[in-house]
């Protein structure tokens, strides 16, 4: 059974997460702190949620806020994980420092996931051409599966 899009607009009750540098340190992988807090990308094509196509919910690696939902996943070629929508107001998004593209930000503790592009004209796995794509860090995400 699909998720359908109240699914994916259901209310999240979180509290912002604002902890120090240090204490990002103790608490995330090498990898996590330096894609989400220091704003990295990993290499393309070597994020294990790349290729991975299972149905659940993908949260924040940082705080574990719901970003994206298993159904607004898609193949986009591009080397990372791409979502066309996420869950409610998870995803924030700001200028990038070059000014040019549009960073995505989980919305509860400002973790770096990656970047938002538009107008590209990429299907997605039914035909439907997509409207944005969120290209997201493997390590900046959990994956919590559903039966």
């Amino acid at each position: 059974m699909s998720s359908s899009s109240s699914d994916i607009q259901r209310e999240q009750k979180t509290s912002v997460v604002n902890l120090s540098d240090a204490e990002w340190k103790k608490k995330l992988s090498d990898e996590e702190y330096r894609i989400l807090r220091k704003k990295e990308t990993e290499y393309p094509g070597m994020g294990k949620y790349n290729k991975h196509f299972e149905t659940g919910i993908y949260k924040c690696a940082g705080c574990g806020q719901e970003l994206y939902d298993s159904s607004s996943k898609f193949d986009s070629h591009c080397g990372w994980p791409a979502f066309s929508s996420s869950v409610a107001t998870s995803v924030k998004r700001q200028k990038d420092e070059d000014g040019y593209r549009e960073e995505i930000l989980c919305a509860n503790c400002d973790g770096h996931l990656g970047h938002v592009f538009k107008g590209e004209g990429i299907p997605d796995a039914n035909g439907k051409i997509i409207q944005e794509r969120h290209c997201v860090n493997s390590a900046s995400l959990k994956f919590e599966k559903k039966n």
